[in-house]
Order: C-alpha cells, then structure tokens, then sequence
C-alpha cells in the first residue's frame, strides 16, 4: 500500500482524492511538467587519453518501482541484491556507441546481451579495449568490448560477485582480468523475517568514547553478521580474453585490489572480523597483503583492527598507516600515511601527517619522504625529483599545495598555495596530468613547469582557464582564458599540452551542452565531437538571468532567478513564487559572498529541480545562496536561525524590488539540509506562503554526535541542537507544509522515522502539513512513478497553498517574525 498521510487545520482540503489517501495511487503532474520529465537523456561519455575515441554510454532517466521492488538486503553500509550479487540501487546503461573523435557519427556496438545492464566499465591498460558486467535476471556477467571494432562479447556466466569494490581489474599485459567471483563453497543466506532467534542481540560500551554518526543500514544481530559475510566473500579468478579462466586466490571478504604500475604486485585489502554493529563494512577490521602477479605472498603490509573509537572532529583519524597506494610514476613502490598528533585534531603538532614510500619486498617501515602542516589528502606524482601534495584542515578551511622532492627528503618543500578552499575566486585551479608508460596518470611536466585548468569565477562571471606554472618560484603565465559571455566553456581536460588540445564542454541556457577539442596553440581553433540536441524546448523561452543582492548585515547574496516565457520585464506584474536551496556554513564572509552561479548553465529539470513551475506560471528562484557564516571563534550554527531568515527574507526582497512577486504568495522548498531549512523557516518567520520538505531531519537530538557541518556533539552544544530542530518548535507551525520521505532513505541522520515524528507533531499541535512516504526510494528519488508522483503532489501542493492563495489573507506571524 502507497502510504500517503497528511492532516489539515480548519476546514481545508487538499483534494477531491484526500477522502481516500491512504489508497491514492501513483498520479503524473500535468503537461506542462510532464513534457519535461519524460524525455530521454543524452548519453554519458567517456573518452580515451589520447582523444582519439569516446564511448557514448546511454541509459533510462528513471528506473521503474519494478526494479526498486527486486530484493534487497542492507547489511554493514551496503544495499544487496542477493539474486544477482550487485548493489540493489546501481545505475545500469542499456546501450553504447563508439565514436573516433575525427568521425562524423557515433557507430552502435554490435554483440551486446539483450536488454542491456551494463555498469562497472573499465579501460584496459592500453585503451583498446573496454570491460564492463551486465546484470541478468539471475546473476553477473563479465564482458568486453573491442574499441576499435565497436563489437562487444561475453567473457564469463553470471557468477560474479559484484557485492563489493574493485570487482574488475585488468592486467597489466591486457591479457586479461581479475575479477572477484563467487565462491563454490557459499553457503545459503539465513531469513532474517522467518528465522527463529536463538538469543537476545546485546552491544557493550567498554568505557571508551565512540562518538559516531547516525549510520543506517548497519548490521543488527548475528544473522546479519552470517548473510553479510556469506554475501561479501568472493574467490580470485583470472579471466582470459578467449574467455578461459583460472583460479587466482581463494574466498576472502575483497574490498579492495590495485595492480603496481608495472603490473608485477597486486595490492589486496579483504575484511576480517569481529564485525560491528556501529559502522559500516569499511570500518571493520582488514588486512592488506602485496602478492606477487602469480597470486604468491610477497609481504602483509598493514593489520588494521575494528575502527569504532575515533578522536572527536571531523579532522580525527586513527593511528598507525593509513592510505596505502602504488606511486603513479615507479614500476612498484608503495606510499602511505601516519598521523603525528594521534590522530586526534586537538592535540597540538607542527606537522599533522607524514608520507612514507615503502619498495619491494614491502617489510617494515617504509623511508619518510614528506611532512605535512594539515591533514594529507594526496600527492600527486611527476617524476623522480618532483610531486605535488595536498593537505586541508576543515576547521579553518584551510588547504596547502606543496611542491617537493621525493628522492630527498632533506630538501625542504615549497608550498605553492596556501589558502582557503571556499575562496573559489582565489581558487589557481587543478593540475594537468598526462597517461605514463604505465598506464597512470601523472603530472605533464614541461621541465620545472606544471601546467593548471581552472573554472575561473571571478567577480565579474565565470572565465575558464589555462595557466602554466613555474615550480620553482610560483609564477604563472595565461595561456588561454574563455571569452564567452553568452556560452559557458568548461575545460573538461587536458588530451595532449604539447599540441595544446583541450576537451572543453560549451553550453548556454538553452544549447545542450557539446564537448569540444580546443587547440589554444593554433589560435583556439575549436573542432566539435557531438551534436546533442536540445529536449527540453518548452523551456527555451524562459528568462534565466543571475541577480546579486545584499543580506541585512551587508554581506552579498546571489541567486537564479527563472521567468516564465513572454513575462514582461517592462511592464512586470507579481507573480507567486517558488525559492529553492541549500544552506552552506562559511568561516569568513568573503567566501560566502562569492557568486558560483553562471547563468549560461544549461537549464536542467532533473527530477529534484524547482524549474518545472516555471512552466506554470511561478516565478522560480533557485539555488538561492544561504550562507551561515561563523567567523574567529565564533561557529555558523552558534547563529543559524538569524542568518537563515535573513538569506530568505533579502532574497524575497530583491524579486520584489523589481515588481516580479506577490510577497502573499512566496513559497520555499529544499531537499535534506535544505528541507531541515525549510522546516525552520516557516517555524521561524512569516515569509511564506506554504513549503515543501523532502527527506529532511527535523529533530537533532537523534543525530547527537555531530550532523552535516556541526562537529560538537548534544552534550557540548545543547542549545544548538535545541535551537535548530524545528521538530522542537512545531508548536510555532503556522504555515502549510509538504513532507516527502523515501522509505528506504540510506542517508546518514535522515531516517525516515524524521518526518514520521515530525508530522506525527505538527497533527498533534493542529498545524496545516501532509506526508508522503515513498515506497523502495533512498535518500533520492529514482522510479519514474515516486519521481512523476513527487512532482504532482508538490504541484498540488503550490496550486493550493500558493498560486491560489486568497491575496492579502491575514497571517498569523511566528513568534519570532525574523528569527534569533
């Protein structure tokens, strides 16, 4: 059964159907909006290093309630489809085409299964062929395709176990893969639903804090225990491209497994036990070994054990090695890190963390090659004498680029950027790497110089570029910047800087984005790869433009604002409106108030978006900034509730100053955090005509180790937590609101038990609210019926609340008209 629930104050009524909500079935919104969702998508693409061929991979915008409704089992952080051993929520392609970047059209790929579900794509090392599984009704096959050829074939039956990570992994000679199989010796899965339990399920605290967060889909009681473990093991098999196959390793919980550039080691991580009823699978104890290519031990590496403790904050991480990974340049030598202050973001310490590089046979402690100030959070290699790393610390946003020397670790490394990560127009951009002889990517030097691709926001729009960078002394040299004031060129990435050739992507509001090779070298001359066209016409008419305005305390705001096709700007007549957004918490001002909107972006009615409306009749805001800033020592959320209405109430503000919008009729919505802000919104001022939440938390209390950006846990914070849960200030409700939950939401601290409690509240206080629970949908919504039926119920919704509001109705302000 549809469970659709919802109340009423007074004597109104939603619909002609609400005498029988609980039964409604599954509705479709009108034309208008149903011309926008019902059209097929332009194909994802893929092309190779050299930018001689790209993979056009197509599939279904929706999946259907068919699919969502296929078994499914969550255990330790996954969702399983214990049929076809593959994640139950994957996204499956249904069709590829191949294109030379010189051709003219894309050519179909012959030999593909029948009703395609293709997922798991992977290049060989020399990019002349293309792996990929594709999922039957009873299992996982292994198949590859001849690039070239354009002709695909079936390598395996579907006895893979896709379960985990790393289910494919080509080796280095192109000879064939190893892939993760099931093993012969699986035992059958127990039913939890039916299964007679043999004892109670009891969790015991040692004494130590364990401040986790609200993970869901965790494993509950030793039949959990058992089907994960019998799910999450696989056995080793080589499979050669004639299609033969070989054992390669025996069962083991595999959760990951890289080759060495070279090809000649395989470093393998499998899940050991006990397990825990507190994290997920990835915090389990493990063990990584390095094999030989044979399949022959070559040393054990790292023993990690149950990681349920950690240091409070988001920067805490737990002691001993960490990160391993192959050095991108060398044939096989192995990098990893180790905390210096414990892990434990409190402790004082000159240099948080250190990198150390480890050669075969891959015993003991490895030589330091880097000590970094922050967090590390990668390096990126170029050649014996020079790698770039990156490390960040969120409490201060803060993120360092260093250049240093890898052979020596006496030399003192250069740090190239230092600053903050939210400050996108200080932002110099991303390093070009380039395809060695081994098949990785690394940084393409031109002697000490580097080269940068940035998205280039600026206070006066957005102006992609290419920079080259001395690495010695810092100094960068423009050698190309996108001119387009009427176009959006995004620099996608670098096939080849000796040429010069660049893979841009270039859109407009209402132009589908193309992708492009740009010469910046030959006066830019600019050659086109594809000729999507534009589906959603019904929109190309529509205003689209980018307005900029001030909060009350003077910091600067932006948003997209949306008019419907023929309004007239010169004559302009108010209109109900519909703001959509998502709050972002900020250390300082100066990054809070730069403008990351471009209105040249393709406008994009993907299921979540609020343009739809535009279509009927509203003027749409979206992607309206909600900065909460906290500055010093002060942080965003000590003053959440003031700086919410404030975003709200100067954006408001700015469409009416320019006549467009019947401040009577103003309507706000937002998905998770930006449902939480919905939610606190109408319990906080009197801005609003009605809202929609979809799959938001309402009550804090339930998340009291920390959710989105809040680090402090209830006990340090109380108030904070009070104060933000508008499910504690459901009695201050006095404006219409729709809630939308999916059942089965898998995101951190959103249980759909949240607008359960929070409606189950506002009925009991008389407030004006309806929910909507969703059956089989996950934090997003993807069959097309949930989809369809999301959009008629907010359509309904607006029509009523909204669009037809009585004009000048008199309100009944909240009790803090703009917050505190």
């Amino acid at each position: 059964m549809k469970r659709i629930l919802f109340c009423l104050s007074g004597a109104l009524l939603f619909l002609s159907a609400a005498t029988a909500q609980e039964n409604l079935d599954y509705q479709k919104p009108p034309k208008e909006i149903l011309d926008l969702v019902d059209v097929p998508l332009a194909p994802s693409t893929i092309i190779d290093s050299k930018g001689e061929n790209m993979i056009f991979m197509y599939r279904d915008q929706f999946k259907s309630i068919a699919e969502l409704s296929e078994e499914e089992m969550r255990l330790g952080g996954l969702r399983i489809n214990p049929v076809t051993n593959i994640n139950s929520r994957a996204r499956y392609y249904n069709d590829l085409k191949v294109k030379a970047v010189d051709g003219k059209e894309p050519k179909s790929v012959s030999g593909l299964p029948d009703s395609p579900r293709l997922t798991n794509f992977s290049w060989s090392p020399d990019e002349s062929m293309m792996a990929f599984t594709h999922t039957t009704d009873k299992g996982v096959e292994l198949w590859v395709m001849d690039v070239k050829a354009a002709k695909a074939r079936k390598l395996s039956n579907g006895t893979i176990n896709a379960n985990m990570r790393s289910t494919v992994n080509w080796f280095r000679d192109n000879s064939g893969l190893l892939v993760t199989m099931l093993p012969e010796d699986r035992k059958a899965l127990i039913d939890t639903e039916t299964s007679v339990p043999s004892g109670p399920t009891i969790s015991v605290s040692d004494g130590k804090e364990a401040q986790n967060r609200t993970y869901q889909d965790l494993l509950k009681n030793p039949n959990d225990e058992y089907n994960f473990e019998q799910l999450a093991r696989s056995e080793l098999v080589k499979v050669n491209l004639d299609g033969s196959t070989s054992k390669w390793m025996g069962p083991k919980m595999y959760s990951d497994i890289s080759f060495s550039p070279d090809g000649e080691y395989v470093m393998i991580t499998h899940v050991k036990k006990p397990f825990s009823y507190l994290v997920p699978y990835y915090r389990f104890p493990s063990e990584t070994n390095v094999y030989d290519k044979q399949g022959n031990l070559v040393s054990m590496i790292n023993d990690v054990p149950l990681i349920e403790d950690l240091p409070k904050g988001f920067m805490a991480e737990r002691e001993g090695k960490r990160d391993f990974d192959w050095r991108d340049d060398k044939p096989a030598s192995l990098v990893y890190v180790k905390a210096l202050d414990g892990g434990d973001p409190e402790n004082e310490a000159e240099y948080r963390d250190e990198f150390f590089q480890l050669e075969a046979p891959f015993k003991g402690e490895g030589k330091s090659i880097l000590k970094v100030k922050n967090r590390g959070r990668g390096i990126m290699w170029g050649d014996n004498d020079t790698a770039i790393a990156m490390d960040y610390w969120w409490n201060t946003r803060n993120t360092k680029t260093y250049v240093f020397d890898p052979s020596d670790a006496s030399e003192e490394p250069k740090i190239l950027f230092d600053r903050n990560y939210q400050d996108v127009y200080g932002d110099p951009g991303s390093f070009v790497t380039k395809k060695n002889e081994y098949g990785k990517q690394v940084l393409a030097l031109d002697g000490d110089e580097a080269f940068l691709l940035g998205d280039g926001f600026t206070e006066k729009g957005q102006f992609p570029f290419v920079d080259k960078i001395d690495l010695e002394d810092g100094d960068t040299e423009r050698l190309y910047e996108s001119k387009y004031t009427d176009k959006k060129e995004s620099l996608v990435e670098a096939i080849d800087m000796d040429k010069g050739e660049i893979l841009v992507r270039i859109e407009s509001s209402v132009e589908y984005p193309n992708y492009y090779i740009r010469d910046i070298d030959s006066k830019n001359k600019l050659t086109q790869i594809t000729s999507f066209e534009n589906p959603f016409k019904a929109l190309e008419n529509v205003s689209k433009e980018v307005i900029t305005y001030k909060r009350d305390d003077g910091l600067e705001l932006n948003a997209t604002l949306y008019l419907p096709a023929g309004y007239d700007k010169k004559d302009p007549k108010e209109l109900p409106m519909l703001m959509w957004a998502y709050p972002r918490e900020y250390k300082d001002k100066n990054s809070a108030s730069q403008n990351t909107s471009n209105p040249n972006d393709f406008t994009y009615p993907y299921y979540g978006s609020p343009i739809y409306w535009v279509n009927r009749g509203y003027v749409v805001l979206d992607d309206a900034a909600f900065p909460i800033v906290g500055e010093g020592d002060e942080e965003p959320n000590d003053s959440f509730r003031k700086q919410l209405v404030a975003n709200a109430k100067a954006a408001i503000d700015a469409v009416d100053e320019k006549g467009y919008v019947d401040t009577d009729r103003v309507a706000v919505g937002g998905h998770s955090y930006g449902a939480f802000m919905t939610a606190n919104l109408l319990s906080h001022s009197n801005l609003f005509a009605a809202g929609i939440a979809r799959s938001g938390a309402y009550n804090r209390t339930l998340t009291p180790f920390g959710f989105q950006s809040e680090e402090r846990n209830y006990w340090e914070a109380p108030e904070v937590y009070y104060t933000m849960s508008p499910f504690m200030h459901a009695d201050k409700m006095k404006t219409p609101l729709l809630l939308i939950h999916g059942e089965a939401d898998n995101n951190s601290g959103t249980y759909p038990m949240q607008s359960e409690r929070y409606f189950n509240a506002l009925k009991g206080l008389g407030a004006t609210a309806r929910l909507v629970m969703l059956p089989k949908e996950s934090h997003g919504y993807s069959a097309k019926e949930s989809v369809l039926h999301v959009l008629w119920e907010q359509d309904q919704w607006l029509e009523q609340y909204v669009k037809n509001k009585e004009k000048n109705e008199i309100k009944v302000p909240a009790e803090e008209n703009f917050g505190n």
